[in-house]
């Protein structure tokens, strides 16, 4: 069996306003594919968090372009995960000097792109 030197590349959108369960819907669609593949998948996508996980996915392209001098043709998602990200608390008054909690969700998005060579 021959082992081949895969070359990685990372990129990653931070406190993205879109909740974490709300972004993972959106990566398991293209988990695994193409990264133009995955691009194309995603722009015809109607969640919100499509255009956010298309940025990250294009920012990782664009590294492997400019960075490691890699051809965008060999580009596969190996890794696309979403984390939570910071909470912030709101608050809302109600009625007969009640409290309302609103928790406003993020979430982290890390793309890892890999060299497959066809």
């Amino acid at each position: 069996m021959i082992t081949e030197n895969l070359t990685q590349v990372q990129a990653q959108r931070k406190h993205v306003g879109i909740s974490a369960q709300k972004v993972r819907l959106v990566l398991n669609q293209v988990r695994g594919m193409r990264a133009e593949d995955a691009l194309t998948t995603l722009s015809f996508m109607p969640q919100s968090a499509a255009s956010e996980v298309y940025k990250a996915v294009a920012s990782a392209l664009a590294n492997a372009e400019q960075n490691e001098g890699l051809e965008r043709e060999d580009m596969w998602i190996s890794e696309i995960y979403a984390d939570e990200g910071p909470l912030r608390k709101w608050r809302r008054f109600g009625a007969r000097g009640r409290f309302k909690p609103i928790l406003k969700r993020s979430s982290h998005i890390t793309v890892v792109l890999e060299e497959r060579l066809s």
